[in-house]
Parts: C-alpha cells; structure tokens; sequence
C-alpha cells in the first residue's frame, strides 16, 4: 500500500470504508478483494464496487490460492489499521526473513539450523565475492561509453543463486544491488551523451540487463519460499520506482509475471543444475547461509545426507559443508565460478580443516576472500549468537586475496590484502596439520590428559566435606589440591582423596575412607562395561592414573578466546590434575616457558579447535605438532629462566587467579614486562632472526617450520 505498485493508500481506503468498525466483516471482504486482485479488469463485474475496482490485476500466484481468512473483532480491525498507518515505503523487504524467524520457536529454528541473515552480514559475503569488483569496473570505465556498456551486458549474464535461501534475504540483497549498478551505468551513459541503452517511450522489461529470472533460489520449507517470492517481486518494484525518479520511465509492475525462481526442496538431495544450469562464460555466483548443525547434532538423515555427498566417511564435518561440496561439484564441468558460504568457524579449526579444504584446493579452487571468526547475532527476535566465520571461492589464479580479521571488542574487520589464505584462513601457504600421536618436535615432552576417577564423585572432597576430612587424623593424610580446567583458571579450591599408596592399617581406621571406598567399588561393580567391573578389584585407586611423579605443566582443556596467553600453570606433583587438564612432567619448567609464550597459543588459535568461541587444547593435533626446531642448550636454559620470571610476576598477587591475572584489559606491567621477556626468547628458538611485533609474523614463521619439520 504504500510502496506504489497501486494508488498510495487505496487499502487503507478499503479497510477504514468498506469495513465495519466491529470486524465482522473483515474477514470476507479480503476474502473477496484477494480475488479481486487475482483477476484481469476485463473479467470482474461491472457492478463491483467502485473502491475495489480501483485495485488493479496483480496475477503472479500471489493472490492465486485461496486462503482461509479468520474472522476480526474490532481489537483486530485496529490493530490492522494502526498498521496501514506506519509508512512501509522505505523498509527492506529483507525485514519479511526477520519477521518470519520471530514467529518460529527457537526448537524449530534449532532443529533446521536456521539463522537469520542481517543486510550487514550479506554485505560481508557478497561484496567481495563480486559486486566490489563490478562497482571497481564501473568506476574504473566512468568516462568511457563502450565499456560501461560492456559492464551492463555482464551484469546481464550474472546468474546467482543461495541454495539455502530461507526468506531470500541474500537474493533480495543481489537483485537490488545489480539493479542499482545498472541504474548507474544507465544513468552515466546518459550523462555522456549516449541514451542508445533507453527507450525512447518506456522500458519493457525485457529492456533490462539484470532479470529477476538470473535469480534462483532453494529452501526445503514451502512458507520462507513464499516469503522470498514475495520480498523479491517489492524488490523488484522498489527498483522501477527507483529508475522512474532517475529516468522518468521503468517497466510497470504489475501485472506480475509467472517466473518461479524460488524452488522448494532439500538442496543437499537435488540437482543444482536443474535450478540454474552451469555456464562456460563464469558467470554464476552462489552464496548463502547454510545451516549451521554440528557434527555431533545432526540427524541420522543428515548423516547420510553428508555421506552421500562426500562418498563416504564424514567424521569431524558438520553439516554446511556439504554445501561447499556441491557447489564444488556443481563447478566441475564449467570453466568457474564463485561461491560463498557462512559458516560456524568450527570448518576452520582442528581436524575438519583437511577434510573440507583439501578437496577443495586439488579440485583448484582457491579462497578468494575470508572473514575469519566473528561473532554473528542475530537482528531477529531470538536469533542465535554464535561464532561464524565466512569463506569465497574461485578459480582465478594470480590475483590477491582478501583476509578480514576482527580484533578484540571491535564490530569492523581489519581487510588485508595476501597471497594466499589457507584453510586456517590465515595469510599462510596450503598446509593441512593433522593429529599425530607424539611429538613432532624432538624438544617437546608428551602431553597427556590428567587422572579420571571414575569414581561417582567418591574421591571427591567438597568445600562443605573439607572440614569433616581434615579432623579425620587418617583421611586427611590422603587430603590432595585437586584440579581441573575451572579450579586452575578460576583458582577455585577443590580437594580430593589421593590412596594411591593407601596403608590397609589405614583403611581400618578411618570410617570416612572405608565408606567412601566401599561406595567406590560397588558403584564400578554396578556398570555395564567390563573394563569399569575390573576397576572394582582397585577401588583405592583412580580409574586412569596418569599423575605425574614430579613437577609438571598443566594446561586447561578449554579458555577463553580473550587471552593473550594460554593459562597455563606450573605444580607440584602432590596436586592431583583431574582429566580436564593436560600435564607433561617438567622439572625444570622449560615446557611451561613454551606453553605460555606468545608462540604457542598463536599455534593455538591458528589450528585448534574451539568450544563456542573458546581455546580448546588438543595434545594430538596442537601439541604435537607444535613446530619447534631442536632448542639448544643455552636457549633452553635461557627460557627456563625467563619463565621462572613469569612465575615470580605472578606471585606478587598470589591473591589473584590465573582469570584475573591475564585479564586483557587489566594485565600487570610486569607480567606484560616477563611475558615479553620470554616471547623474545622463544621467538628465537623457533627461528625469528628479529623482534617481533605481530602473532600474524609469528604465524608466518609456524606454518615455515611446520613445512620444513614435515618434508621428507
């Protein structure tokens, strides 16, 4: 109504007189005026009333179906009209998707992986997967009539399509963009003196370069379809009107023709090619907002789904990729093409990076431009919040690369331009780092989880049971610290009862160990696995004992992403580490000098694995493949000392945890001054030949030595 496909505000009109102010008949007369705008003027009555004949023909399927309309009461009539009352004319039609989102539950939202698409977030995909380099074209051809013509055909054969469209916002976003581009082109050629590219009378549409038939679509659900179909038709008209007030003339609106560009069906089980077939010239360009389900969260049909696709095993892969697996496939028998996809960051972090981009670059496709994580929140009422990171592709060798990375706190990425992005996405040559089952360094020690009780919390001595354990003479001889990744980071206090080397004449007095014992062993012998039932012949012990027998590095499995180094923490061995912790024996603390380097948690971030947007260690795959060349002698002792700094800076606040002394926006001078003390001595034990001032050089020179370790 207020968009001017019709006379500004007729519905309103309608509604405030043609309508009872009770509602009654609400419901009936939009009944009657949808076929009404379903049908040519020469076929309606000649009796119709003279309001409604004032709506013109609309056709287009949209009024087609009939539709069960439920009655209105006056409450609803107003709300209607309150409405009609707020000026529609310059919102997106992309707002429909947000609309539509916000009248699912979240459980529905979940269990497709849906996530609603902000303009700002299309903006991040599509720009640089193309429309900068048109809008490049366009400026660089500003003063020369025969190449903004030429710039106006190839808009003409860009074909796009989001194979998981939900409500079309990505496409919607495309349309308008290319329509204005040509608006543009349009508008310069007349300024140059040429309107051979204008009708002399009005535009046909078929006058147009860019049609809304270059633009297809796929979502499994018929509604968010019918929301894409319709958001695209206003899109379109918006653009009319647009070149209406620029050029006095536009194709008419209406009537709508029949084009269906949005198709309904699973993407990952239909022929792409039968949406929109491949062409030689490379001027198809996919993008979209695939759904973001886990690996762990997919159904079996999902599963299955991922197998087929991929031709076999899919461990590790959630379930977008196979996504980027067809666009690939999609490619294969034409000279390109682009694609983008979002996608939680977890395609670019730990395993799943060979899996997905491996196959990828032999099949010679390169990433074109990458958005490395971010955090992306959604507009929509109860839209998700979760880590995304975006990656294009193409197949055009020679030009540079775009990398995007977002620093801590800030909304706006930094843009780089690079050689070459990895599957890391980071400026770095093609290098797949896989698990590994020790070292790869000769200079690293094994890392291996902490102890598992497996004990139903037996073992376990909490802040409330503390004081009974410690007046207990014999229990609290076997009274130990113990920690897991939250008491080490949090420096929250936990205790448990270590019997390793348990006295029998012990066990006979002391009440609380003979209970707790006893528990122990009936609860391993209760379980179902045969490997717990044998547990039960040892109930003193641990169900996995790996303590370490003398000081060690211990390293929390899981931590915040904000960290400007890996909370590690060197201990004794009479603190027993939980099988939420990491250890590796270090008597003279040289692994703990690493561990807490810039070096190491720059190796971290670059090809770990995250919970969410947090750090998550590995031994297998971080760990051990941690690239460092054979330390010297005297380097060693020199980051053993600078070290023993670190520990020394700490303890001036023994107060504060491990949280709050790394802290990124309240880190001590000198534990800044210790840390850049032991950062200049590691750098050099990985090979830097000078300071250096970035984790992007320190990345540079991991990816050089793991190349170099890793080359026979």
């Amino acid at each position: 109504d207020d968009s001017g496909i019709w006379e500004r505000d007729l519905f309103t009109d309608f509604l405030e007189t043609r309508t009872s102010k009770d509602g009654s008949d609400l419901g009936a007369q939009l009944t009657m005026l949808f076929q009404v705008l379903n049908q040519p003027r020469e076929r309606r009555a000649s009796t119709l009333d003279e309001t409604v004949a004032r709506f013109p023909y609309v056709n287009g399927r949209i009024f087609e179906e009939s539709l069960s309309i439920p009655f209105f009461n006056a409450k609803m009539r107003n709300k209607l009209l309150n409405a009609c009352a707020f000026n529609w004319s310059d919102i997106s039609p992309a707002i429909f998707g947000s609309l539509f989102q916000a009248v699912k539950s979240p459980e529905a939202r979940r269990k497709l992986g849906e996530h609603y698409t902000t303009e700002t977030n299309i903006r991040k995909t599509i720009d640089p997967l193309f429309l900068d380099e048109l809008n490049e074209q366009f400026d660089a051809n500003i003063h020369d009539i025969r190449g903004l013509k030429s710039l106006r055909k190839k808009l003409g054969r860009i074909k796009f399509m989001d194979p998981a469209c939900g409500s079309g916002n990505f496409i919607i976003v495309a349309y308008r963009e290319l329509r204005a581009l040509e608006l543009k082109i349009l508008i310069r050629l007349q300024e140059l003196g040429d309107t051979s590219a204008i009708p002399t009378l009005y535009f046909e549409r078929e006058d147009l370069a860019v049609q809304l038939d270059n633009m297809r679509g796929i979502e499994i659900e018929e509604w968010p379809a019918r929301i894409a179909q319709t958001s695209l038709r206003l899109v379109d008209h918006q653009a009319n009107m647009a070149m209406q007030l620029a050029l006095g003339k536009a194709p008419e609106t209406l009537p709508l023709d029949t084009v269906s560009v949005i198709h309904v069906g699973n993407a990952l089980r239909m022929d792409w090619a039968e949406v929109t077939p491949p062409s030689n010239e490379n001027d198809v360009v996919i993008a979209g907002n695939p759904p973001f389900i886990g690996a762990r969260f997919m159904t079996t049909e999902q599963t299955a789904e991922l197998k087929d696709i991929w031709g076999g095993k899919v461990g590790g892969l959630d379930y977008v990729t196979g996504w980027f697996k067809k666009a690939s496939d999609y490619f294969a028998g034409s000279a390109g093409g682009r694609f983008a996809f979002v996608s939680t960051n977890s395609i670019a972090q730990g395993q799943p990076v060979a899996a997905l981009f491996k196959p990828l670059f032999e099949a010679g496709w390169r990433i074109r431009f990458a958005h490395q994580t971010f955090p992306w929140v959604s507009e929509a009422p109860g839209g998700a919040a979760v880590h995304c990171v975006i990656t294009g592709f193409d197949k055009r060798g020679g030009s540079q690369a775009e990398l995007f990375s977002y620093q801590l706190g800030q909304s706006e990425p930094v843009v780089s331009v690079v050689p070459n992005i990895n599957g890391y996405l980071i400026d770095s040559a093609d290098i797949f780092v896989t698990s590994r089952s020790k070292p790869l360094s000769l200079s690293l020690q094994p890392v291996s989880f902490g102890s598992m009780p497996n004990d139903g919390g037996n073992f376990i001595v909490n802040t409330e049971q503390l004081k009974s354990v410690q007046s207990d003479p014999i229990a609290s001889k076997y009274l130990r610290k113990y920690v897991g990744a939250r008491e080490l980071v949090q420096n929250i206090p936990r205790w448990c009862l270590w019997l390793k080397d348990l006295d029998p004449v012990d066990l006979q007095r002391s009440k609380i160990l003979r209970d707790r014992i006893q528990a122990v062993r009936s609860l391993r012998l209760d379980s179902k696995r045969e490997s717990t039932k044998k547990l039960a012949h040892t109930p003193n012990r641990f169900g996995e004992d790996r303590q370490p027998g003398h000081p060690y590095v211990c390293m929390p499995s899981v931590v915040s992403e904000n960290r400007r180094y890996f909370t590690v923490a060197h201990l004794d061995a009479d603190v027993i580490a939980s099988n939420l912790v990491y250890t590796a024996e270090d008597s003279d603390g040289f692994l703990f000098g690493i561990a807490s380097s810039s070096m190491f948690i720059t190796w971290q971030k670059a090809i770990g694995g995250r919970l969410e947007s947090r750090i998550r260690f590995s031994n297998t795959v971080v760990w051990n493949n941690l690239p460092l060349p054979e330390v010297s002698p005297e380097l060693r002792a020199q980051i053993i000392e600078t070290g023993k700094k670190v520990i020394e800076a700490r303890k001036l606040h023994p107060e504060r945890s491990l949280a709050e002394h790394y802290h990124p926006l309240a880190m001590d001078p000198l534990l800044i001054k210790a840390h850049d003390a032991l950062d200049k001595v590691v750098d050099k034990a990985f090979g830097a030949t000078k300071p250096l001032r970035s984790n992007e050089e320190r990345q540079v020179i991991l990816f050089k030595r793991y190349k170099e370790l890793t080359t026979p």
